[in-house]
């Protein structure tokens, strides 16, 4: 918890991601059709709360080791920023294959 605590506290992205949560995790129950339906829904979401919390923590290591830039730093912070991306794509392609 001092985790999900420390990145929400610090990290705007994962605010406004919690909150998409928090909107769209009864939706699930509303509109999933069958108990997969609602489970794959809940899934997407969780997904991008679990990679965002995974890339503040590679941003977090990243900034640890120095502030200087350096080109394998940009590359792990663009990275976990992709995956951040991909999840949500995934998440958006998911709900609506199931809603439509």
């Amino acid at each position: 918890m001092k985790g999900f605590k420390t990145c929400y506290q610090s990290e705007a992205a994962f605010r406004q991601e919690v909150w998409l949560a928090i909107f769209l995790l009864p939706l699930a129950f509303i509109f999933g059709k069958t108990g997969v339906e609602q489970v794959i829904l809940i899934a997407t979401v969780f997904l991008v709360l679990i990679v965002e919390i995974l890339n503040s923590a590679i941003e977090s290591v990243v900034d640890r080791i120095g502030d200087e830039y350096h080109v394998l730093s940009g590359a792990a912070k663009d990275m976990g920023s992709a995956a951040v991306w991909l999840s949500l794509m995934l998440l958006i392609i998911t709900w609506l294959i199931i809603l439509i």
